[in-house]
């Protein structure tokens, strides 16, 4: 479904991603754990093309998306729900998630898909006039990944989505990306909790230092010895 050949990003000078090839298949739930800065982040921007390509290509169901507009891979399936929410905080809850919306494909649709929204994240119901600003972490979250779906992706890609929340809530926020993949939403998880992420997901990649460094299910990068001292503090 989403393939990534010999990707290279940099920053002006700075290069952030070397040769970096992966695949997302249809109905996957795909995790990619790396430390801080090891160019996880860079990678999903890539993909929704809010940071130029300095080689490769990147292909979403045979066609090539590496040169096309933000707006084209938003209409061909790809919602990305970045790192910190990056919500309107003055704006309430529904408008935050009828701004997810303005696709083509997902205009026909949009009380039916705030309706799922609000079936998968009842909380957000209850909050829909308030101003996002005032929500918690875990209600701006759910706000978040809602506005994301409300796109009618085919592919949703989250990043980091547990950043800051509470154990309990954390689980709970698994649960709900299981929820939505199970509905038919294939996902790429950026994700620093890396036993939780593996543990949900159908396969993994590791990257560090902008490379890939190693693949495979989760019972096989469970069981790397890299993986445990690097990422489970064992």
């Amino acid at each position: 479904m989403l393939e990534l050949h010999e990707l290279a990003v940099a920053y002006g000078d700075v290069r952030v991603l070397w040769d970096v090839s992966l695949r997302v298949e249809r109905g996957e739930i795909v995790t990619l754990v790396g430390a801080n800065g090891a160019g996880k982040t860079t990678l999903l921007r890539a993909i929704s093309r809010t940071v130029p390509v300095l080689a490769g290509r990147i292909e979403l169901e045979g066609e090539r998306i590496d040169r096309a507009p933000s707006a084209r891979v938003v209409e061909r399936g790809v919602a990305h729900v970045p790192e910190g929410r990056r919500l309107w905080p003055d704006m309430n809850v529904e408008d935050n998630l009828r701004l997810g919306s303005y696709p083509r494909r997902a205009r026909v649709d949009v009380e039916a898909s705030l309706e799922h929204v609000f079936t998968l994240f009842p909380r957000v119901k209850e909050r829909r006039r308030q101003v996002c600003g005032t929500l918690s972490g875990r209600e701006q979250q759910m706000v978040a990944i809602g506005r994301g779906l409300m796109s009618k992706p085919t592919i949703l890609m989250l990043d980091e989505p547990s950043l800051g929340l509470a154990p309990i809530v954390v689980s709970e926020m698994f649960a709900a990306v299981q929820r939505i993949n199970a509905e038919g939403t294939t996902v790429l998880l950026v994700e620093q909790n890396v036993r939780q992420a593996l543990e949900i997901a159908t396969r993994g990649y590791v990257i560090e230092t902008g490379r890939v460094v190693g693949s495979g299910t989760p019972d096989e990068l469970l069981a790397s010895d890299q993986i445990k001292k690097a990422y489970l503090g064992l």
